[in-house]
């Protein structure tokens, strides 16, 4: 269901924690670098009632100083076209301000064939989306960086780590390469990280509980994990400076991560 920018505007408003935008001037100093995100599900902050349920980006500030600041707007079950079309996107654009980043994942969703408020075809309207967060960005002086979706978690008979993404890593790469976009090839890293972790070993990263099995999202675990290898990308592709990062190598207590009690309207 498609939303107004008002209604948007007003749940951003709502939900601080999930969407706290705190860029903003600071008494006695410049005002600090935002890291936006749009996304899914993956990335997405998550409240009481869903844990251990873990979005990726809830775990990304552990890694960036302190005067970095995070502005998670991923949503659960959102591909880049209905990112745009319930005005996500244009709530984004309206906060970000020059020297900010937006990074951009979506595919998850973009797959459903069978969903066509969702779909998207790689090659052809997944791209076309995409360029909207990386034209969007750019025009008000800020950095569009493109993330490849976070493999989830399925192996071959073999036990053999394999790729659920089909086309669209590869489309977001040559777009990447098309309109000169920073990209942090997380698809790439976090299937040879399940590789190397196994079948067995792998269920301690994802949300498998007593009573769920889900191969798609992550506990504390694996949102520490993924967030780690955005933030080593966000190093290496030279998005962020040594400066700007930190413990990337050191161990991320489970404790840090804390859901929120759910937004009331």
């Amino acid at each position: 269901m498609s939303v107004t920018r008002r209604q948007v505007t007003v749940a951003v408003a709502a939900a601080p924690l999930a969407f706290a935008a705190t860029g903003t001037a600071r008494a006695g100093g410049r005002r600090h670098r935002t890291l936006y995100i749009a996304g899914d599900s993956t990335a997405a902050r998550k409240y009481a009632d869903a844990a251990p349920e873990t979005g990726w980006g809830m775990a990304l500030p552990f890694f960036l100083r302190k005067d970095l600041d995070v502005a998670n707007h991923a949503v659960n079950g959102r591909s880049s076209k209905s990112f745009v079309d319930e005005g996500r996107l244009d709530a984004v654009l309206d906060a970000i301000r020059p020297g900010d980043h937006l990074l951009v994942q979506f595919a998850h969703n973009d797959e459903k064939e069978a969903d066509p408020t969702r779909y998207t075809e790689p090659w052809t309207t997944y791209q076309d989306h995409l360029r909207l967060y990386v034209d969007g960005a750019r025009a008000r002086g800020a950095r569009p960086v493109l993330v490849t979706p976070v493999e989830r978690r399925r192996f071959d008979a073999e036990g053999d780590a394999v790729p659920s993404h089909g086309e669209y890593p590869a489309a977001m790469r040559a777009l990447a390469r098309q309109e000169g976009v920073a990209l942090l090839d997380v698809q790439a890293l976090s299937l040879a990280l399940w590789q190397r972790i196994g079948v067995e070993g792998t269920k301690a990263y994802f949300n498998w509980t007593a009573t769920e099995q889900d191969n798609t999202h992550f506990n504390p675990s694996g949102a520490i994990a993924v967030a780690r290898l955005v933030a080593r990308e966000l190093l290496r592709t030279r998005v962020l400076a040594r400066r700007d990062v930190r413990r990337l190598d050191e161990e991320i207590p489970e404790s840090w991560i804390s859901w929120p009690a759910p937004a009331t309207a």
